[in-house]
């Protein structure tokens, strides 16, 4: 059987009523000109939306096929001993030319109680940023479901939400039962559990390519709201180069904001997951003894368990976002 390599995956466009087209503009996704792309499934395992690889020898595979034939050297040995077939994690660029709806996901007991599947605690890193964006994470106070709804009948959900203004470079962990929004004008990457559940809370009074409003979920969301407040939404990130640093770490994921310039070497031999990097800026080369592989900005790459060491090359300076599951 002929070894793995890093593999790049077709994007899957999702098209969105809030969305536009910097996906296409900002990273050269093969999207159509007119087309209202929200979200580019990067790598992804959902039902009906499995990801095909695009390069290499293995070109025209989806991931599930290629798990089921590589198992843990894939994936990792515990990681394939805990999901199977199924891809743990799904990755998204998102592109937000109007508002989200103000939405809740479920944790992982809600989720296989009502709907046979996982939870979705995910993590925003914002790629671009119009003056004065903003999104929404979490409650400015201490709420209960009588005051949420009393909120939200009178139209004033805003009152008790925490906004926050965001740039460039600044990042937002999720887990699932946090109210949130992405609004107007920000471009993120997204990453989350593979999971497609979302109760959708509140839609700015909008309506579809039919006239009609979209569907809430009250009833379903009421039980996954984290009704708390927290100190603090934002994380801070202390730059550094040519040095990971850390953005999120959970029982789901570890992610890591590295930016380098010239050479770079990578060491996961002791590692027991898959890596994927997410490039943020620039462009560089990934060696993994076999086939070097360009990577451009906007580019998501699956590097298999069973890689050990890596070289990345960059002549200009590169960030990628690098991510995979502590075992």
């Amino acid at each position: 059987m002929r070894g793995l390599y890093p593999l790049k995956f077709n994007p899957i466009p999702r098209e969105m009523i809030w969305g536009g087209g910097s996906l296409r503009k900002l990273f050269n996704k093969p999207f159509p000109a007119e087309s209202k792309i929200g979200e580019s499934w990067e790598i992804s395992a959902v039902k009906d939306k499995i990801s095909v690889v695009s390069n290499g020898f293995l070109e025209g595979n989806n991931l599930q096929e290629l798990i089921e034939v590589y198992m843990g050297d894939l994936v990792g040995d515990k990681i394939y001993e805990s999901f199977g077939n199924e891809f743990p994690l799904l990755v998204k660029l998102i592109d937000a030319q109007d508002d989200l709806s103000i939405q809740v996901h479920p944790g992982d007991e809600l989720a296989a109680l009502r709907h046979n599947g996982r939870g979705k605690t995910e993590m925003w890193y914002v790629l671009e940023a119009e003056p004065g964006a903003k999104l929404i994470s979490g409650f400015n106070r201490e709420v209960n479901r009588k005051l949420f709804m009393e909120k939200l009948e009178n139209g004033k959900l805003l009152d008790i939400m925490n906004v926050e203004k965001v740039k460039p470079g600044d990042v937002f962990f999720m887990p699932a039962g946090r109210v949130h929004a992405i609004c107007k004008g920000i471009v993120l990457a997204e990453i989350q559990q593979t999971s497609d559940i979302t109760y959708r809370l509140y839609d700015w009074e909008r309506v579809d390519a039919s006239g009609k409003p979209r569907q809430l979920h009250l009833d379903l969301a009421m039980d996954a709201i984290d009704f708390n407040a927290y100190g603090d939404y934002r994380t801070i990130v202390e730059e550094k180069q040519n040095s990971p640093v850390l953005l999120a770490e959970c029982q789901y994921f570890t992610t890591h904001l590295i930016g380098f310039e010239g050479k770079m070497v990578r060491d996961y031999s002791l590692l027991d997951s898959f890596v994927i990097y997410i490039c943020t800026e620039g462009e560089f080369i990934l060696d993994d003894g076999k086939v070097p592989t360009g990577v451009m900005k906007g580019d998501t790459i699956l590097i298999p368990a069973i890689t050990g060491e890596v070289i990345l090359e960059s002549l200009a300076g590169s960030e990628l976002l690098e991510v995979f599951i502590k075992t």
